[in-house]
């Protein structure tokens, strides 16, 4: 028993020993299930998402997705309970316990190319954040560039990578890791702060099933919309949700680092922060809210 006991916990399940009780699993285990899924999302959506697919474990669900993008339809949603080598941004690896969060990533194909794309990491980090208080995490808020956070500590993350034709037509790549229960022990070796939907609504997150299904309604919508209109339909909606407006910040950009203070974004999803006199756009940095 002990040896399978150890072989879970290697798997990074999060099981407690109790003197004379045995075992137990510090967070319920809810596998995602294809079929309630599919049957939870409108028909009009369903139609949005041709190729849903659930995989026990896979390397990373983008990486998986680029293997295939030549193959799959536009509207193609791969979930997997558990990730080998799950990618954050800038390189970075996502943690995720197996089955206790919602990691997945999708393909969605643009008319347009490259250029038209600014913005499109923040528009779904709203479609995320919006969905996450409808669902009870009344405090999702937005730090750009692409975290949705609950009490300063980070509840998901957004990697969005781009491939096709500069000029177009060109595909996105949506990778989303989204912490639902965050055991103790993997929250010390995050290396940041972090948080879960327990956390956030309460006590209680939605069932995964459910969530999964609330987050491809929005997202179907958010992306046709993008595909239209661009981040500027999204404008004042990430503004009502973002976590940085007016906050002092320490920037790290790839020459210097200074502080400044966030303003909000601009059209194009750029950070603007005023320096001194100085305002300023960031389409690429660090930051950070100084205490």
């Amino acid at each position: 028993m002990w040896k399978q006991i150890e072989s879970l916990r290697a798997a990074g399940l999060p099981i407690a020993a109790q003197v004379g009780r045995g075992y137990h699993l510090q967070c319920p285990l809810q596998l995602l299930d294809g079929d309630a899924l599919r049957a939870a999302l409108p028909r009009g959506v369903g139609k949005a998402w041709p190729c849903i697919e659930i995989h026990w474990q896979l390397d990373s669900t983008s990486s998986e997705l680029q293997r295939r993008a030549a193959l799959l339809p536009s509207g193609s949603a791969i979930f997997a309970e558990r990730q080998s080598t799950g990618r954050g941004r800038r390189g970075r690896s996502w943690l995720a316990p197996p089955a206790l969060g919602l990691t997945f990533s999708l393909l969605w194909r643009f008319e347009h190319g490259f250029a038209a794309m600014a913005g499109l990491s923040l528009a779904v980090g709203v479609a995320v954040a919006e969905t996450l208080r409808a669902q009870g995490a009344h405090t999702a808020a937005l730090k750009w560039p692409n975290d949705v956070q609950h009490d300063g500590g980070k509840l998901a993350g957004i990697l969005v990578e781009l491939g096709g034709e500069f000029l177009g037509p060109c595909h996105a790549l949506i990778g989303i890791g989204l912490n639902v229960c965050m055991p103790a022990a993997v929250r010390a070796d995050a290396g940041q702060p972090v948080a879960d939907l327990v956390d956030a609504c309460g006590g209680v997150a939605p069932a995964r099933d459910a969530l999964a299904a609330a987050l491809l309604v929005a997202l179907a919508e958010a992306l046709a919309l993008f595909a239209r209109e661009g981040f500027a339909a999204f404008a004042a909606r990430y503004a009502a949700l973002d976590a940085l407006a007016g906050r002092e910040l320490s920037v790290q950009t790839g020459s210097e680092a200074f502080r400044a203070r966030a303003r909000g974004v601009d059209s194009r999803g750029a950070l603007r922060v005023s320096r001194g006199a100085q305002m300023l756009l960031l389409d690429s940095a660090e930051v950070s809210v100084r205490a």
